[in-house]
């Protein structure tokens, strides 16, 4: 596990519980002086292990409530220029490069069927786009986790802080 602490592990599992909990709670919690808290948000932070610290979002709260996966197959070589359209689509969340059937796997969202029918339109305007393949979700089954990894991570790592 590279050089992360048991510590490391236990601060992720607080920012990930309170995404905006304050340097000084953090401490408290942890049973550590707040300067070692500060200093190893900050590394998260630098390492890129920690992004947004944000409250997240429900956008189906918002009218949004289709979310499907658009696997994506694209031209040799254009890869980059299909990236660089779906950016810009606004109801594109996130884009994965992939092995196996397709290039990309993309999450949409949508407000509804007839809208993600545009949506995908929008998808398959991308420079380099040759053909996709749609699965829409019905129901979320487990919501995006990373807290059982931190605790796998955090029960088989060595001894330390």
């Amino acid at each position: 596990m590279a050089d992360w602490s048991r510590l490391d592990l236990r601060v992720l599992r607080e920012l990930v519980a309170s995404p905006r909990v304050g340097i000084t709670e953090l401490a408290t919690r942890l049973g550590v002086a707040r300067n070692t808290a500060h200093a190893r948000v900050a590394r998260l932070e630098r390492r890129g292990v920690v992004g947004q610290r944000g409250r997240s979002v429900d956008y189906t709260a918002l009218g949004v409530e289709v979310t499907a996966f658009v696997t994506i197959q694209v031209a040799q070589g254009r890869l980059k220029g299909a990236v660089e359209d779906l950016v810009a689509l606004p109801y594109v969340l996130e884009a994965h490069g992939i092995a196996g059937d397709g290039d990309l796997l993309v999450r949409v969202a949508a407000r509804n069927t007839r809208h993600l029918h545009e949506v995908i339109n929008g998808v398959l305007a991308c420079r380099g786009v040759i053909r996709s393949t749609t699965a829409v979700a019905m129901t979320e089954q487990i919501a995006f986790r990373v807290a059982p990894l931190l605790d796998d991570l955090e029960r088989t790592s060595p001894e330390g802080e």
